[in-house]
Formats: C-alpha cells, sequence, structure tokens
C-alpha cells in the first residue's frame, strides 16, 4: 500500500524533477513521518523546483519565505493589526499558516528569526500576541541552505538542527539528466500540467500505515546503541539526542514501507541512517583537523556494532 503510494509520487515529482530518485524518496520518507527537511546543496540545483514539485504533488498548500537579515519573527508568524472599522484587533497569518512551508536560505536570517521557527516544527503550532493557533497537518519545513557562501549568514542553532528530521544532498545532475532539463523547461513551463495525485486525507493513512510497520526489539536495540555509541566516541563532542533516535525508528518503518514490507530489517537502519543523523552530529575540532566528517564517523561506528541476525 505504502509502496504504491510512493510510486505514484516519485513518478509525478519526476515529471517536473529530472533524475535524483533517492533524494526524492528520503523526501517521501520525511512526508511519512510528518519530519522536516533540511535540503543543502549549491545553488541552483534544483532545491526550490523540488519542493514545489512535492507540494503540488501532494494537493497541499505551500509557501515560500525568503530568508534575509532583515527578515522579523513577525514577517513569519503574522501579526495583529488594528481595524479601524471594526474597532478591533485582528489577526494576519504569517506564511507560516500553510501546509508545506519553503524556508528558502534559512541561514541567512538571524537567530531570532530562525527562532520563530521553532514551536512550528515541534509543536505543530504559532503563538503570535498572547494567542496559540494550530497548524494544518500534514505540515512540513523544507529549508534550504548554501553550503558553500558563509558571508552574510547565521549557523543554525543546534536546537533547529535537531528539528529537521533529516537533510538531503542534491548535487549535480549528469549529462543525460542535464540534457533533459534543457528539453523539458526550454519550451514552456510544465508546472501549469503538474497535477496532485493524492490528498491530505490519503497522507494521514499512510502515516497510520507506516506506524503499524512492524519492528523487532533486536532491531530496536540495534538503533539504540548506534545512537549511544555516537554519546561515546571521543571525536564526536554532540552525538545524537532521543529525538534523532526516535527519528531513526520511525524513518527505518518509512523506509521499509517504501520499499514494500510491512516490517524493518538492519539494511533499512544503515541506509536511512546518515541522513537521519550525520547533520546532528557536532564533530570535536581535532576530528576535524584529521579531515574526519560526521557521515566516516557514523559509518565506523555501524561497522564496529553487530548487526541483529535471525536466531
Amino acid at each position: 500500500m505504502i509502496a504504491n503510494f510512493a510510486q505514484r509520487i516519485l513518478d509525478n515529482v519526476q515529471k517536473i524533477f529530472v533524475g535524483k530518485e533517492e533524494a526524492i524518496r528520503l523526501l517521501l520518507v520525511a512526508v511519512l513521518c510528518e519530519g522536516h527537511v533540511l535540503i543543502e546543496d549549491v545553488p541552483g540545483t534544483g532545491k526550490t523546483t523540488l519542493a514545489r514539485a512535492l507540494a503540488t504533488t501532494l494537493g497541499c498548500t505551500f509557501r515560500r519565505i525568503q530568508f534575509t537579515p532583515d527578515l522579523l519573527p513577525s514577517d513569519i508568524t503574522g501579526i495583529s493589526w488594528f481595524n479601524q472599522k471594526t474597532q478591533e484587533f485582528e489577526y494576519r497569518p504569517g506564511p507560516i499558516m500553510t501546509q508545506i512551508l519553503l524556508a528558502d536560505e534559512i541561514n541567512r536570517a538571524t537567530p531570532r528569526t530562525q527562532s520563530a521557527l521553532l514551536e512550528a516544527m515541534q509543536e505543530r503550532q504559532v503563538t503570535a500576541d498572547g494567542v496559540t493557533r494550530p497548524l494544518e497537518r500534514p505540515f512540513l519545513v523544507l529549508a534550504t541552505q548554501n553550503p558553500v557562501e558563509l558571508e552574510g549568514t547565521f549557523p543554525l542553532p543546534e536546537a533547529q538542527v535537531d528539528r529537521f528530521f533529516l537533510r538531503v544532498t542534491l548535487g549535480y545532475p549528469n549529462s543525460s539528466e542535464e540534457n533533459a532539463i534543457l528539453e523539458r523547461f526550454g519550451a514552456h513551463d510544465p508546472f501549469k500540467d503538474l497535477p496532485p495525485v493524492t490528498h491530505p486525507q490519503e497522507i494521514f493513512e499512510m502515516i497510520e500505515a507506516r506506524q503499524r510497520i512492524h519492528v523487532e526489539s533486536s532491531i530496536r536495540d540495534y538503533m539504540v546503541k548506534i545512537a549511544r555509541a555516537t554519546r561515546e566516541d571521543a571525536d564526536i563532542l554532540l552525538g545524537a539526542s532521543p529525538r534523532a533516535t526516535l527519528a531513526l525508528y520511525q524513518a527505518s518503518q518509512a523506509l521499509a514501507g517504501i520499499r514494500g514490507r510491512n516490517y524493518v530489517i538492519p539494511d533499512d537502519v544503515k541506509c536511512i541512517i546518515a541522513p537521519v543523523l550525520a547533520h546532528r552530529l557536532v564533530i570535536s575540532p581535532q576530528a576535524q583537523l584529521r579531515g574526519r566528517n560526521a557521515q566516516d564517523l557514523i559509518h565506523e561506528i555501524v561497522a564496529r556494532i553487530p548487526v541483529p541476525v535471525e536466531s
């Protein structure tokens, strides 16, 4: 059931976004877990196009915020303004009141503005002028970040990085994919002909189906051992949080469902572990000087932890 749903979404998104099936599947994992995604890559690789194509395919409302240094928290959450006709204050919703929010170049806003997303990303609600308003579900934040250009940017706080369910990198297309991009976008805008192929109610049904995917106790122990190993590694200053362990559990369920199974196997955990954990780890300066990165350390940790096998 989940596999058919995922294939339908994948085929429709690829009418717009050429190639990168693995990146689209990671976004589908996030959708099935109602998790937020940090899309990190150089400009022009299609980060915004992918977000728009996914929102249209899912039949969800979509808003975009261009993050800049002068952006204020109220520009995101909305403001209360005084209506002189009614002599009352009225709430004007901000762009966060949507289902899929594209936070473009999120690291260009100040930490104060970035923190306006914290409540929405965790509790799925917005508090403005003392009034708390729930967000429409499903609610996903797709944030983009340019890892190359650092001038005029602000690093994301660890509390916010940890709220991103997973991180996706796109990379450059190969020659055949780039030719297909020129052919597809050269004559007309393909977004005009892109139909939604699902709706929020079906997404909720798929989320419930994902929650029923079986995770055997030895697989759960395997995930916990990996998470705890990141906290005990000498080269890692900040390891995976309990929120990260829960994200790994849910993402493994989603990946198993996309692959057509109703149970999780160790290969699901191994496949999804880097996108879920790598961006959450803080590497020690000594390890960085030796050329180590989070991906390498995760692979080393996974290699030394015994894989559960069927008795």
